[in-house]
């Protein structure tokens, strides 16, 4: 049995993960840590009787005292940074949902977990569907090189963009290399109108409204047509599937991995 704890436990996305492990025959949920619902009962927030696990405040502290195999973070971009470190450095494999670190961040993480050889996966999005749109926008853009992202989330999503959005123009400009698109002399009545520019001149837009939980399109444009590539995550269940993949793959990896696609297609 994987023992898990889960960082961030009182939020959605949190709760949908206890859920997950606590129903999984292979997985003991031992632990849950937010800084909000502090001496929660874990039962009240899953539906379950059977739970009597309570809800604490200190990550190290609960590291330490439960040893857990795996540690999966879904907190803020604010604190996941040294929530990661603190996993690793305890020596706990990390499963990070959590989006809004710097590249550089990210590159620090994996590069502490390979020297502590510690196996772990950080995914801007878990739901599998998410990854087979990146992985076909990568191929579409072998093809049709000129694109624009458009990205909807929920309206409590604090970060913009999303990780996802990032992931999907980075693979699809190490598809491309050197191109560029865009007209270089374009300009902007309201500022921001064009969303974010990216790099090769990839414009991503954000969209945050209540109603919304996470969906993504990639629009290719080529000679008389386009082509869209859209992925809808009707509800938090979706990303269960891919969590409960990084939980168990975590576990035979020798270093942190960067994106879902490293354990579907690597």
């Amino acid at each position: 049995m994987l023992r898990v704890i889960v960082n961030g436990a009182f939020g959605r996305m949190g709760r949908e993960v206890m859920k997950a492990v606590w129903n999984s025959e292979d997985m003991e949920l031992v632990g849950a840590v937010d800084s909000v619902g502090v001496g929660t009962e874990i039962g009240t927030l899953i539906d379950t009787t059977d739970c009597r696990i309570f809800l604490e405040n200190n990550l190290e502290e609960t590291l330490t005292r439960l040893r857990p195999d795996v540690a999966v973070d879904f907190t803020t971009p604010r604190v996941v940074f040294q929530n990661s470190m603190t996993i690793i450095k305890n020596g706990v494999h990390p499963v990070i949902g959590t989006t809004g670190m710097s590249s550089t961040q990210i590159q620090e993480l994996i590069d502490l977990s390979q020297r502590l050889e510690i196996g772990g996966v950080i995914a801007p999005n878990f739901a599998i569907g998410a990854v087979l749109m990146i992985k076909f926008a990568t191929e579409a853009a072998r093809f049709m090189p000129n694109v624009e992202i458009i990205e909807l989330h929920h309206d409590q999503k604090i970060d913009a963009p999303s990780g996802t959005s990032i992931k999907t123009a980075e693979a699809i400009c190490e598809q491309r290399g050197d191109f560029q698109q865009g007209l270089a002399t374009e300009y902007e009545n309201i500022n921001g109108a064009r969303g974010g520019k990216f790099n090769g001149g990839i414009r991503i837009h954000s969209v945050r409204l209540p109603g919304l939980v996470a969906h993504q399109e990639v629009i290719f444009g080529g000679l008389g047509q386009t082509l869209t590539i859209r992925h809808d995550s009707i509800n938090r269940e979706s990303f269960m599937p891919g969590v409960l993949l990084g939980i168990r793959k975590a576990m035979h990896l020798e270093r942190v991995v960067y994106g879902l696609d490293k354990l579907l297609f690597d």
